[in-house]
């Protein structure tokens, strides 16, 4: 009996550890599909956040890129570069889910949700309302 209990203990601890593995897996650095932008993705507590990390023009007539879309106007003259565009994911069923993506192209925020297609290409959706209507593209991990 001692020997079930045990090797039930170990499969079950086993499990967790590779969930929380695979929650992981989205940590690090990764290029837009555009290559024009690198966002990282971090950890805090139990939920992932992502933020722009480095910009192919950083720059604008000399001055860093500001955050000029937003709606809310006292956060337009923030630099895009560290802006955090990644907010709130927590990891379920394979998937980061619950979270929103903001867009600074056009100064909107999305529901999102994340998935590995391959350790190395995240495929990220965007939406409003239903996941059904929306628009997913793909991030490749920064190497």
């Amino acid at each position: 009996m001692k020997t079930l209990f045990a090797s039930f203990a170990f499969f079950l601890f086993s499990a967790l550890a590779i969930q929380a593995q695979d929650a992981d897996a989205i940590l690090g650095v990764w290029n837009n599909t555009e290559k024009d932008g690198r966002i990282e993705i971090y950890k805090e507590g139990n939920k992932y956040f992502g933020k722009i990390i480095w910009l192919k023009e950083p720059t604008d007539n000399g001055k860093p890129k500001t955050d000029e879309n937003n709606p809310d106007e006292s956060l337009q003259d923030k630099p895009i570069l560290g802006l955090e565009i990644l907010e709130g994911f927590t990891f379920e069923d394979g998937s980061w889910e619950n979270g929103t993506i903001y867009d600074p192209k056009n100064g909107k925020t999305y529901s999102c949700v994340m998935t590995l297609k391959d350790k190395d290409i995240l495929e990220v959706r965007g939406y409003i309302g239903v996941s059904l209507f929306g628009r997913t593209v793909e991030w490749t991990r920064e190497k």
